[in-house]
């Protein structure tokens, strides 16, 4: 009985545990940021322990990427938004996977860097789109 009366009534759920209705597609782009400065960094280090240190941090950031990304997929975006901008989802699998470990994650290309930066330009531009609106 006493679990029954402390159960929540109402379920939510948002990216900070609160609905705090704070998105922006510039969170997972000063981390894509950050990655094409870290791959820059390590071609031109040789020393083994900064590389190392410097591939970890790397890894860590393609993985915020993801994470926001997916927040702005997953708890923004809307079936308005995706009827509306229908290469919406495809844009963030894309983007998703290039911060994943056939791209950012895994690799040291700048190439891939620029690519993911391309693509959360894209998403950031649907976003303020329906900011708009």
């Amino acid at each position: 009985m006493l679990r029954h009366l402390l159960a929540p009534t109402v379920e939510v759920s948002a990216h900070c545990d609160l609905p705090c209705g704070v998105y922006d597609p510039a969170q997972a782009r000063i981390e894509a940021e950050s990655i094409k400065a870290i791959i820059a960094k390590v071609a031109d280090n040789d020393d083994p322990d900064f590389r190392t240190r410097a591939i970890l941090i790397k890894e860590q950031r393609s993985e915020l990427v993801k994470h926001h990304l997916w927040v702005l997929w997953t708890d923004y975006f809307k079936p308005p938004h995706f009827e509306k901008y229908p290469q919406l989802h495809t844009l963030v699998n894309e983007a998703t996977k290039l911060a994943g470990a056939s791209g950012t994650k895994g690799e040291l290309d700048a190439g891939k860097a620029d690519e993911l930066l391309a693509k959360i330009d894209e998403i950031a531009e649907i976003f303020w789109e329906t900011k708009k609106a």
